[in-house]
């Protein structure tokens, strides 16, 4: 299993897809299509499968979509990506063999399921638009996004394994920040839902009820990106009461590579809300800071910037995110792990996102329980802390020392407060 998939299959597991029809047989479907007239076509599925009966349907706004003649501006402010981009995506899906593969075209069928993550759009809405059946609409998007999940995300989203890819992510980092090392940012957010049928406390977000004034539920998304705002790891569906602490410790991200020992040497940084670990970098909590740890939390707070303005991007891209999705529980890590490898592809090919669809996320600040679980990071992050001030006062003042500084309390904008309800 890729490693940038596996967080995401260790929180739920996915069921397959259902038929697109609920018939029994082949003569039973031939019946319903002689009984209906001739609005109701046969298309064959792949070999040894029934055939699907799909009534044609007109379908205006999709065929002027379609058309060459399409403005390409009018088409990337609807699918949220260039046609070069969305040709390139269908290319890859096209391969992947379903029971839908000779009923509707692969254009039509990716279009529905990238429109309706784009707008969150409602499935009877999304019906008419593209002129499909609402549970074929509904099916339609659980395929799509299963194979995005299946065949793009192992290619899209990946750890830097590779020593250059790793350095160039770094020198990217460090030359922001000042911070060497520096491999990934992450970042937990979370995603509304409707209240489940079981275990509702779980899922129950206190703090998120608690601002919005009405009672709210949701699954968490915990992502690492690089320098460039790609994920390459991501850790869905965990229940909203968790801690983001909590969330981190039962990712394969921690399992696999942070306690495994295989981020030896190497620094991802992330929010108050994660604990000090021999590999995760994180800031001071304390009220009363000394001048170079105050340096410390402003310049790792620039770097904990690139992920959230990422999460900020994948919301805006993707309004499905936005509010209360309308597919069962157990789908919705499916459908967020595609919209993060459906992210990955635009920036690459430098997708810019519409100032216009601008979403500003709200991420309660959290403080671990238990915020330094290494000395030996705790020393780290002193000797950083250290040479960043040290680099700091030289750059404003060549000849003054910066020893004398190290001591001296400074006022701490950053600092969280030490009881957090």
């Amino acid at each position: 299993m890729a490693d940038g998939i596996s967080a995401l299959t260790d929180v739920t597991c996915v069921p397959e897809v259902s038929p697109l029809d609920n018939c029994n047989s082949t003569s039973s479907l031939e019946s319903v299509g002689r009984k209906r007239g001739a609005d109701w076509v046969a298309a064959s599925g792949p070999s040894g499968s029934r055939r699907l009966w799909v009534k044609e349907r007109d379908h205006p706004w999709w065929d002027k979509m379609n058309s060459p003649d399409c403005p390409e501006e009018v088409f990337r402010h609807a699918f949220r990506m260039s046609r070069a981009t969305f040709d390139a995506i269908c290319k890859e899906l096209d391969a992947v063999s379903n029971l839908l593969s000779g009923a509707l075209p692969i254009r039509q069928r990716v279009a529905i399921c990238i429109w309706h993550l784009a707008t969150g759009e409602s499935l009877r809405l999304v019906s008419k638009r593209f002129g499909v059946g609402i549970s074929t609409c509904h099916k339609l998007v659980l395929e799509v996004c299963n194979s995005i999940k299946s065949v793009l995300m192992p290619k899209v989203v990946q750890w830097p394994e590779a020593p250059e890819a790793s350095g160039n992510g770094s020198a990217k980092f460090e030359a922001v920040s000042g911070i060497p090392n520096v491999v990934g940012v992450m970042y937990t957010t979370h995603i509304p839902i409707i209240a489940p049928k079981a275990n509702v406390a779980a899922y129950f977000n206190r703090r998120h009820t608690k601002r919005n004034q009405k009672t709210s539920y949701s699954i968490s998304v915990q992502g690492v990106v690089d320098a460039a705002g790609a994920f390459t790891d991501v850790c869905i569906g965990w229940p909203g009461s968790m801690s983001d602490a909590d969330v981190l410790e039962r990712s394969a991200l921690c399992a696999q590579r942070g306690a495994a020992g295989r981020l030896q040497g190497q620094w991802v940084v992330g929010g108050a809300g994660y604990p000090l670990m021999d590999w995760l970098l994180v800031p001071y909590t304390k009220r009363n800071m000394i001048w170079a740890q105050h340096v410390f939390n402003e310049r790792l707070d620039g770097l904990c910037a690139v992920a959230r303005d990422a999460f900020q991007r994948l919301k805006t891209r993707w309004g499905c995110l936005q509010k209360r999705y309308e597919v069962k529980l157990q789908d919705l890590p499916m459908v967020i792990g595609a919209c993060c490898v459906l992210h990955n592809i635009c920036e690459r090919a430098n997708e810019a996102v519409d100032p216009e669809l601008a979403f500003q996320i709200f991420d309660d600040d959290m403080v671990a329980e238990n915020p330094v679980r290494s000395m030996a990071a705790s020393s780290a992050r002193d000797a950083i802390a250290h040479n960043l001030l040290h680099r700091s006062s030289h750059k404003q003042n060549p000849e003054t020392s910066s020893a004398s500084n190290q001591d001296t309390e400074a006022p701490n904008r950053y600092a969280i407060p030490e009881e957090v309800e």
